[in-house]
């Protein structure tokens, strides 16, 4: 592993990691956002839960692109 990693590479990491394991949770619960919050933003028809699944993905390839930069920067950096 490169010394040198910058913060942004972990929050980056970890962030990411996150966004993706909720996006599989909802791809298969799709009713969780009812259950968490008690409320049920798309009366029914699951619209809200794959927005909320499709912006996940997005988030995690942006997140996981932004670690990568990060992660070649500080190899670079090194060698």
């Amino acid at each position: 592993m490169p010394l040198g990693l910058r913060y942004r590479f972990w929050l980056g990491s970890v962030l990411g990691s996150i966004t993706g394991v909720v996006a599989v949770v909802t791809v298969f619960w799709l009713d969780w956002i009812e259950v968490v919050f008690g409320a049920d933003p798309d009366k029914g028809n699951g619209l809200a839960e794959w927005v909320v699944v499709v912006t996940l993905l997005f988030l995690t390839v942006a997140l996981a692109v932004g670690a990568r930069f990060e992660w070649r920067r500080a190899r670079l950096a090194e060698g």
